[in-house]
């Protein structure tokens, strides 16, 4: 998996609309009240600890990240059982949904039936370097 770190220069003040849309039925609403937000401010609480990076592949296509996606990952999170997290095994970055045994051992988990869960061995090389805290993806 390539996975190239990005480094947002400067996040532009965009049109934030404050009613919520339904994704159901459509019902008639008054007219939207807007403001202008920074996505930074939603999407980095900890700008010392939190990056972005483009993921390539699709091991992870089940948890809606899909190949060409940008992830924002935190640092400075604890890891928990079934946190997808950006991991560094035998010197090679992978993204995978973290499974913590209550005996201690440690799996890597995809979100695609085409690829295999991975079991951190005591000799294996690995470090959580992550927390995937938002998963940002093209529509169009």
């Amino acid at each position: 998996m390539k996975i190239e770190i990005l480094k947002p220069k400067s996040f532009p003040y965009l049109t934030f609309v404050l009613s919520y849309v339904k994704a159901g039925y459509p019902s008639p609403e008054g007219d939207p009240q807007e403001e202008k937000i920074n996505l930074a401010e939603i999407l980095i609480k900890r700008p010392n600890s939190t990056f972005l990076i483009r993921i390539s592949g699709n091991s992870m296509d089940e948890a809606g990240i899909k190949n060409g996606d940008i992830l924002v990952i935190d640092r400075s999170l604890n890891p928990k059982d079934g946190d997808i997290a950006l991991c560094i095994l035998n010197g090679e970055f992978t993204v995978k949904r973290l499974k913590f045994n209550s005996n201690g051992e440690i799996y890597l988990l995809p979100e695609n039936p085409n690829f295999k869960e991975i079991k951190i061995k005591e000799t294996d090389d690995f470090q959580i370097w992550g927390i995937v805290t938002y998963i940002i993806h093209k529509t169009r």
